[in-house]
């Protein structure tokens, strides 16, 4: 495994779309096991492919209830409302509110290809949509409705 480099907003990688991945190889699983690395190295709880240099649909998400692959993903069906914070590893120091789904019903293959289903209910679907969000050059800036400062303690 290898630590990646996240790449920043400004870099305009991060708006173009994401392609399919057709090939389920060790390539891939390289590129997985890699941005499992990222993630948690980064404190992060989703990333994307792209967030690291890699125009594929993938994302890697741990929400804190277990890690999830995602691969070719799309929301198959999602219902109800939250506006709740939101932050970014592309997007570092920027936290806005955005209005997301409360569920969210999520179809991807994982690392072998094989077809799963996967749902998230609050912090799991916003994380769902914010990284397939990603995966089509969305950020999400694009979708806040408020800007908020978090301020930390040292």
């Amino acid at each position: 495994m290898a630590l990646r480099n996240i790449v920043k907003v400004g870099d305009d990688i991060l708006r173009k779309k994401s392609r399919e991945v057709t090939k389920f190889d060790a390539r891939l699983h390289q590129l997985l096991d890699d941005m499992k690395e990222t993630l948690y190295k980064s404190n992060g709880v989703g990333l994307a492919a792209v967030q690291v240099g890699v125009l594929r649909r993938v994302v890697v998400i741990d929400c804190g209830d277990g890690y999830l692959e995602l691969i070719n993903p799309e929301i198959t069906d999602s219902e109800g409302e939250q506006e709740e914070v939101e932050g970014c590893l592309s997007v570092p120091g920027r936290n806005g509110i955005t209005k997301r789904p409360m569920k969210v019903t999520v179809k991807a293959q994982n690392r072998d290809g094989k077809w799963c289903v996967y749902q998230g209910e609050g912090l799991k679907a916003r994380c769902f949509c914010h990284e397939l969000d990603h995966l089509d050059g969305i950020l999400f800036t694009d979708n806040m409705i408020k800007e908020v400062v978090i301020e930390c303690e040292e």
